[in-house]
């Protein structure tokens, strides 16, 4: 099938001043569905969970999720524009969604949260541990305490909080999916805190597959490149951004859109015999991990 997506090769230098970024203030937008994606049942009747759904990669693997059948709910913080438009493209595709917003970094929050989803939908069968932050630093001197415990409780502790609440109603052939990063392995000066973090959640999904695979519970991680999301001109200055993900091999940005696939084919049957395992999606770096 020929692609009919043009991906922008250069994005222009732009800024926002809040994280986790708008999806609405961006130039041009993020392209997060493919029109001429259409879903063959791979995840109908399912139930996933995507936090940071509203926009960037979430929004793409949760459109992706309802063209393949699975009823959807989103956990974010306060991007309520983001979220609802979102969520109307998924009911336009015929999908249910619940939004639900607050700080995953909070464990009663989360609590609650896997709580409100079960009354709604009375299952869970895909978790996407998604949502993250992050804060350039020039030096490890300039990250404060509060910095470093804000980064670790969005990246790391709700991805365990949430695994826990979860697991529970999780069953034979369940999949969690956890988003690492390429700073993970290859690091970036910049981002010592988050590139920390991301690290860990390897780890983490290599031994929480070990923990439940009895179960027949896969997880599995991603770990993108350069993607064109709110979250790079909430965190980087308009000069930097400028020259996003010109340094791939492709040349250029990714796209959420770009990553959507691999989400679904993680979570649905087709990937049965794959579990902790981190697949690479960056703009044709090799990564030897």
């Amino acid at each position: 099938m020929t692609n009919t997506i043009t991906y922008p090769k250069t994005v222009p230098a732009e800024k926002q001043d809040k994280q986790p970024g708008l999806e609405k203030l961006m130039n041009p937008k993020p392209i997060y569905e493919d029109a001429e994606y259409k879903g063959t049942g791979k995840l109908k009747n399912k139930v996933a969970v995507i936090t940071g759904g509203d926009s960037g990669i979430g929004k793409a693997v949760a459109i992706a999720y309802a063209k393949e059948g699975a009823r959807i709910a989103i956990i974010y913080l306060d991007e309520h524009e983001d979220a609802n438009e979102t969520k109307k493209i998924i009911e336009t595709n015929g999908a249910e969604c619940l939004l639900i917003h607050g700080d995953i970094g909070d464990e009663e929050f989360c609590k609650e949260s896997v709580k409100k989803i079960i009354n709604q939908y009375n299952a869970i069968d895909i978790l996407v541990n998604n949502a993250g932050e992050q804060h350039p630093q020039n030096s490890v001197e300039d990250i404060t305490k509060e910095q470093l415990e804000r980064t670790f409780k969005t990246n790391i502790f709700a991805m365990f909080y949430l695994t826990k609440y979860v697991l529970p109603y999780l069953k034979d052939g369940s999949s969690i999916i956890n988003t690492s990063s390429v700073t993970a392995y290859k690091g970036n000066k910049t981002l010592i805190d988050y590139s920390s973090t991301k690290g860990a959640i390897v780890s983490f999904t290599r031994s929480m597959a070990l923990s439940v695979a009895s179960r027949n519970i896969r997880v599995n991680a991603v770990a993108p490149g350069p993607i064109w999301t709110p979250l790079i001109p909430s965190s980087f200055s308009a000069e930097d951004v400028g020259k996003f993900g010109l340094n791939t091999t492709l040349g250029r940005p990714g796209q959420p859109v770009e990553l959507a696939p691999c989400y679904v084919f993680l979570a649905e049957d087709g990937s049965s015999y794959i579990s902790g395992e981190t697949i690479h999606i960056n703009g044709g770096e090799i990564i030897n991990s």
